[in-house]
């Protein structure tokens, strides 16, 4: 395939079928996803999608506070989503929850590192049609001892 100008060629991603409605999928060489496209021995598609985003997201989250220096010690995304009724049933809406524990950080700064994560550098969000609302919340803790706070942060696009 060529390769137009200002485009990155990513490494090609193959499945293959394991029965019902199972696959795997892989890079050549790389460790294997199993899917289920029923949702019932393995994530969906859908699901993957979703994990995909938070992941994303989560791992710029992670390398904005380390740079910050206030190194994460835990994280945990919950994500909501809506999709469309209607056959193909898209995303609609997703909310990406962060519960974050990173000692020294501030509530404003992990809310602006999840701000510039989901609005800037997550490469899945920006695939995304740009009609899916993507929003976040965000609780800061230092120790994982403490409890959660009860106290969020919001942000949308």
């Amino acid at each position: 395939m060529a390769q137009a100008t200002g485009l990155l060629q990513h490494a090609q991603i193959e499945i293959d079928w394991i029965g019902a409605s199972e696959f795997e999928a892989y890079r050549a060489g790389g460790p294997r996803l199993r899917l289920d496209g029923d949702a019932r021995s393995a994530p969906s598609p859908f699901d993957a999608l979703l994990a995909a985003i938070a992941t994303c997201a989560a791992t710029d989250v992670v390398a904005i506070l380390a740079k910050q220096r206030t190194p994460v010690t835990g994280l945990h995304v919950a994500v909501e989503a809506q999709r469309v009724a209607a056959t193909p049933r898209r995303l609609a809406a997703a909310i990406l929850h962060f519960a974050i524990r990173a000692p020294g950080t501030t509530r404003a700064k992990a809310l602006r590192a999840v701000e510039l994560s989901v609005t800037r550098y997550c490469s899945v969000r920006s695939s995304l049609l740009a009609e899916v609302s993507v929003t976040w919340t965000v609780e800061v803790s230092e120790r994982s001892d403490q409890k959660r706070e009860t106290e969020r942060s919001e942000g949308a696009e």
